[in-house]
């Protein structure tokens, strides 16, 4: 019996859980970058490459924690950590902060070298995706 109660409240929490939207990153649509491995991307948005220039959403944001989680395995403290150690080494600049999915896509179709992450279901005409997170 205390199986089945274990069982029961396992399928409700899992059920109760909010189902994460999937992540994209994206450029504009005049941008030379076609695709992206997810190295690469992870590499842009730690810092490791300066080929594209990083466009980040609000910590608070859910999608930023999914993104760092599932391209950097990073949670959002690790990655701001890496970033405040870079930027203090003046090895690097923080990325820059849109306050929202529609604030990436309107940055990035503004800049050719702009790389951003935003919901798939806010994909549109303005941006392509480079990469989808697994």
């Amino acid at each position: 019996m205390n199986k089945l109660m274990h069982a029961i409240a396992a399928a409700i929490a899992f059920a109760a859980a909010p189902a994460m939207a999937e992540v994209v990153a994206v450029v504009g649509t005049a941008s030379s970058q076609a695709t992206m491995t997810k190295d690469e991307v992870a590499n842009v948005f730690t810092g490791k490459s300066s080929a594209l220039t990083p466009i980040d959403q609000p910590e608070s944001a859910p999608v930023r924690a999914e993104f760092y989680k599932k391209v950097a395995d990073k949670d959002p403290a690790q990655a701001k950590a890496l970033w405040a150690k870079l930027v203090f080494t003046g090895k690097a600049t923080m990325p820059k902060e849109a306050a929202d999915s529609a604030a990436v896509k309107k940055a990035v179709a503004a800049n050719p070298k702009a790389i951003g992450y935003i919901e798939k279901s806010a994909v549109d005409a303005t941006v392509k995706v480079v990469f989808t997170a697994p």
